[in-house]
């Protein structure tokens, strides 16, 4: 069964910082990797996040769907840059140096080849750390996490019960697909795509009615316990911050003050080695 958005428990020094203090360093990373466009700071916060992933001890293969799913995306991405503006790059480097071409308008150049690049280099050094901190932060803690840097708890506890129901969304598809199979209606890779894409759809009526089942049951719970009354409240998986969360939000602030310098040094968010700058 596919595993999406769920909660690994590893015994490492990244499961036991606070979930606020990992999701103000993800914000932090991602918005360094953001401002900038410089091919060699994006590829040290590419190699990072991949230690990173070695030190939570979470393997590929925990996250191998969420991984497709953004190699994908990435393709997606680079190819429709490229069909809509083959010479962007041209355009940010102020320089042409062409390698060869496909038509008059299709050529393709350095400067579009390390535009691609930091493209690429974005998602490495972003995505990681996003499926990193979903992968080693508990729905509660997570919901506490937002609550902390202000957003209000209603929403902070809705956003951890989406994600305690994603998995229960995926098991029960999984369930009803195996009783389809049951009855005849083949789902797997020997049947053609147009019978598989039609059997699929009687899976989504059942699904979509017991998951309402499960939003009624869930929201009765909560206005039983008088859930959003009061203004404020408190979170079992809450901690106080420790000497491990100090270090890694000041590695945050360290990375986007480095972002910015070398906007600072490098004249804008762009370096251009076509110029020698």
């Amino acid at each position: 069964m596919i595993q999406l958005f769920n909660y690994i428990d590893r015994p490492s020094i990244v499961h036991r910082l606070t979930g606020a203090a990992k999701l103000a360093c993800m914000l932090c990373w991602t918005l360094a990797a953001m401002i900038t466009f410089d091919t060699r700071y994006l590829a040290f916060l590419t190699a990072a996040a991949f230690v990173m992933f070695r030190v939570s001890k979470i393997r590929l293969r925990d996250v191998k769907v969420l991984l497709i799913f953004t190699f994908v995306f990435l393709v997606l991405n680079n190819l429709l840059i490229y069909l809509f503006s083959p010479e962007h790059g041209v355009t940010i480097y102020g320089s042409k140096t062409v390698l060869f071409s496909f038509t008059q308008r299709y050529t393709v150049t350095w400067q579009q080849i390390l535009y691609h690049l930091n493209v690429i280099l974005k998602y490495t050094a972003t995505i990681p750390v996003i499926i990193l901190f979903v992968s080693t932060t508990q729905p509660s803690e997570f919901a506490a996490s937002l609550n902390k840097i202000g957003v209000n708890y209603r929403i902070s506890y809705s956003v951890s019960l989406a994600l305690r129901y994603i998995p229960d969304v995926l098991k029960e598809f999984h369930d009803i697909s195996l009783a389809q199979q049951a009855r005849g209606v083949e789902l797997s890779g020997k049947e053609n795509l147009v019978k598989r894409l039609k059997g699929t759809t009687a899976i989504l009526m059942p699904l979509i009615l017991s998951s309402m089942d499960r939003i009624e049951t869930v929201s009765n719970a909560m206005e039983l316990r008088c859930f959003g009354k009061k203004r404020k409240r408190t979170w079992y998986r809450e901690r106080k911050f420790s000497k491990g969360d100090f270090t890694a939000l000041l590695l945050g602030f360290l990375l986007v003050a480095g972002s910015l310098g070398l906007s600072a040094l490098n004249g804008g968010r762009y370096w251009n080695p076509f110029t020698g700058g």
